[in-house]
């Protein structure tokens, strides 16, 4: 492989990380939301899957700088898809923040190599797991919207 197309690769790659890192700024944030308004049932599934997010974007940093990246910083706030005044929008917000956690990571998968595209692979099928135990519907192709059909977060979950 010329030393060209090895540079290429590692900066789609790079692009590919950072465009990850912030959809897990976003998802944090986000879930950050749902947390203070969703309801007690669930606050442990909100938890862990904020914790899951954090872990991941911790991930995404370093691997940005081994790649020789400066790792793309976190906004101060995000605009939400829509008002979450309750539990079910609370319910809802967590099924897209995982829908579009999951494209994100689709991408990557497409874009890594070696043992990052393993690793973004899983993030996409936790992602995908996490999205369909919000919304209680699953999509062929998680993480690929253009095949999937309909967006399983635009379902009215139960709370």
């Amino acid at each position: 492989m010329s030393e060209v197309s090895e540079v290429s690769e590692v900066s789609e790659e790079l692009k590919a990380l950072q465009k990850a890192l912030a959809a897990e700024h976003a998802a944090v944030y986000g879930y950050g939301v749902v947390g203070g308004r969703i309801r007690e049932g669930r606050r442990t599934e909100a938890r862990a899957a904020y914790d899951a997010h954090r872990a991941r974007r911790d991930a995404l940093v370093r691997e940005v700088r081994d790649l020789g990246g400066r790792p793309v910083a976190a906004d101060a706030a995000y605009a939400l898809p829509f008002p979450v005044p309750d539990s079910a929008a609370a319910v809802r917000l967590a099924a897209e923040l995982e829908d579009r956690v999951a494209g994100v990571y689709s991408d990557l998968v497409r874009a890594a190599t070696g043992g990052r595209r393993g690793t973004a692979a899983e993030a996409l099928r936790e992602a995908a797991v996490r999205a369909v135990r919000w919304s209680g519907e699953s999509v062929a192709f998680p993480g690929l919207a253009e095949l999937a059909g309909g967006a399983s977060a635009s379902a009215t979950p139960t709370e």
